[in-house]
């Protein structure tokens, strides 16, 4: 690969809520999943499936990571994620081990959880440090209902797979929960939920709730007071993972940052001003002017959730 291309599955790096400053890798066509989530922040499934295939070539990918380690400060975690499912890439147990292979950068896998059950999914995954699966509703109704699954997927086989995978996977397992208001953000639901936990015993519990714009419009975030309120039900170490606080920087970073950087993060997921400037390193004054310019182009645009303002493809 040239040393001026420009990188077609690593971005970043993006700030985390739970990781940090990650640097993406995004092994799957976009929306290329195995549900079709009502909250998902980039919209709904174009290619439902649980069809695992080589969507990458695992020497790019990692001739692409390599080089983003080098140009960059160290990030926190190198995250296998992106755009879609990416346990459904044939390549992720090699992509893994050949990150192993040329830096002590730990690896996150960002799932949904839903091929866990899956052996040849299980095994590959096990060199990762960190697992991170979701799991959205106690029972096959909600399941069906918030996630969307693909038709194959079996709510028992699939919470199966979390529980057995948890049981022997050397790293650190964190569950996300997202909660909606309305839905599964009831205490019944909780109460359901919480009781899976305790069978599938994660090394930390992580609840969320939809604050960047849905695929579904029917879809409203958990109050905080209610989220923390709710966190006392789950067993172990339960995170409440809340949108950072906004802090205008006022100096530092990058002296110029590129168009293609910035729309390669809006890509994989809206952000805010902030998200932006703090992902790439840089000052908030020299992203504001590249959005300009981009929003000028017609490729990005804005959505307001919460009170917010969000920067999405146009």
């Amino acid at each position: 690969m040239s040393e001026t291309s420009a990188p077609r599955h690593v971005y970043g790096p993006v700030p985390s809520r739970r990781l940090g400053r990650s640097l993406g890798v995004d092994l799957v066509p976009y929306k290329t999943c195995t549900y079709d989530c009502v909250y998902c922040q980039l919209g709904r499934t174009t290619h439902l499936t649980i069809e695992r295939r080589a969507y990458v070539d695992v020497d790019i990918v990692l001739d692409e990571i390599e080089r983003a380690l080098a140009r960059d400060q160290q990030p926190d975690y190198i995250t296998l994620a992106g755009s879609g499912e990416p346990t459904l890439d044939l390549g992720i147990g090699e992509i893994i081990a050949g990150i192993k292979g040329f830096t002590e950068v730990p690896v996150a896998v960002l799932t949904n959880g839903s091929l866990l059950w899956v052996p040849e999914v299980h095994d590959a995954l096990m060199a990762a440090d960190l697992v991170v699966p979701s799991l959205d509703a106690g029972d096959r109704s909600w399941f069906h209902r918030v996630n969307r699954p693909h038709p194959a997927i079996d709510f028992d086989t699939m919470l199966g797979g979390l529980e057995a995978f948890t049981r022997v996977f050397p790293g650190e397992v964190w569950l996300e929960i997202m909660l909606l208001a309305g839905t599964t953000g009831t205490p019944e639901q909780i109460a359901s939920i919480a009781d899976r936990v305790r069978r599938i015993r994660p090394d930390r519990v992580q609840l969320n709730t939809a604050w960047r714009p849905p695929a579904e419009a029917s879809v409203h975030p958990v109050p905080d007071v209610r989220l923390e309120r709710y966190a006392s039900a789950f067993p172990g170490i339960v995170d409440i993972v809340a949108e950072r606080p906004e802090h205008l920087s006022e100096g530092g970073g990058k002296a110029a940052i590129e168009d293609e950087d910035i729309f390669t993060l809006l890509e994989r997921r809206p952000c805010t001003l902030e998200d932006i400037a703090e992902g790439l390193g840089a000052h908030v004054a020299e992203v504001l002017k590249r959005l300009d310019a981009l929003r000028v182009a017609g490729r990005v645009t804005t959505s307001a959730r919460e009170g917010r303002t969000f920067w999405i493809p146009s």
